[in-house]
């Protein structure tokens, strides 16, 4: 069984960057990978790496399981479920702690740039869920896993103790493999285009989230920066805050930046903002009427049960595997 499978932490709600660059293509890989399976769940044990409150939390959960499905993915060949209601995630992830080292865990940038920015308070768990990431992985056999340029690093750490794990104790994890969207466009946020689009920054004017009201996406639309030339150019280094919407542009519509500059050439920047802004919105609109369905449906409730039985069941047999070549228990 080749599987493929991704994590999302459930801290506040996707943005139109995690849409494009992540969300979306997932369903794309669906129906590209018409054999594979597919397992996503909502990553809520990464989640409290930072402090959360409680009842946001479990909100956020259960918005973000509705949302996989809004944005269209297919129930038939999904395996989707809740990191923490499938038990051995924590125990592999102690497992893949006890074989890796504390080098290995200083050299992660993610670590690192967060630590920086978090100056007191900065939790143990922040400095080893590279280690619950790889259990993560590893306890499905998993072949394939989606990852961006920021998240390499730990798949390359999980490959790491896989192989580490199988040196030691006999062939027991198969080594996964990145898989690399072809198409999953990096958004930028719409007030300082040279940072990404982040969903926890909740009052920033840049961020589009997927739950916010449509006249609201509309106005951040039309009141994102740009530059005084008033040219519909592609150009990231001088000219990053058209480009970054020109590449929202082209990812929802599939257009190239040549056609989207001849089809605004000799307009000015409010002509294109107006048309992306009805374009964002349609897109969000859409994905918004099918998560009011899901939201309050019993399908929904019934898919996260019949997910956690089934990666249960697969998780239990690995870690009861790792288990025995460890020597734990009786």
């Amino acid at each position: 069984m080749n599987i493929v499978l991704s994590g999302v932490k459930p801290t506040g709600i996707p943005t139109l960057g995690n849409y494009i660059g992540a969300l979306r293509n997932f369903v794309k890989l669906q129906n590209e990978m018409p054999n594979a399976e597919f397992f996503f769940f909502i990553a809520d044990l990464h989640a409290i790496t930072v402090p959360q409150d409680p009842k946001v939390l479990k909100q956020n959960i259960k918005n973000l399981a509705a949302l996989y499905l809004a944005c269209g993915l297919n129930p038939k060949n999904l395996t989707l479920f809740i990191q923490s209601e499938v038990k051995q995630h924590s125990e592999m992830g102690y497992i893949m702690q006890s074989i890796s080292y504390m080098g290995e865990l200083e050299r992660m940038t993610q670590y690192k740039d967060k630590v920086q920015k978090q100056v007191t308070g900065v939790t143990s768990a922040l400095f080893t869920y590279p280690t619950l990431m790889a259990g993560d992985i590893l306890l499905y056999d998993t072949r394939y896993v989606p990852v961006g340029d920021d998240q390499k690093q730990h798949l390359e750490l999980a490959r790491d103790l896989a192989i580490r794990f199988n040196n030691r104790f006999g062939n027991t994890f198969r080594v996964p493999e990145e898989l690399i969207s072809k198409t999953g466009a990096r958004i930028m946020d719409l007030q300082n285009p040279t940072k990404k689009m982040d969903k926890s920054d909740d009052a920033n004017k840049g961020c589009i989230f997927l739950l916010e009201p449509i006249n609201s996406i509309k106005k951040k639309i039309k009141a994102a920066v740009t530059d005084s030339e008033a040219v519909v150019r592609y150009d990231k280094e001088n000219k990053p805050g058209i480009s970054n919407l020109m590449t929202i542009y082209s990812a929802l519509t599939n257009l190239s930046f040549e056609d989207i500059e001849s089809k605004y050439e000799g307009k000015g920047y409010g002509d294109f903002k107006g048309d992306l802004a009805e374009i964002v919105a349609a897109e969000i609109e859409a994905i918004q009427n099918k998560f009011n369905e899901i939201i309050s449906s019993p399908m929904l409730d019934e898919l996260l049960d019949k997910g956690r039985e089934k990666a249960t069941m697969l998780a239990q047999r690995k870690i009861q595997k790792v288990y025995k070549k460890l020597g734990l228990g009786r």
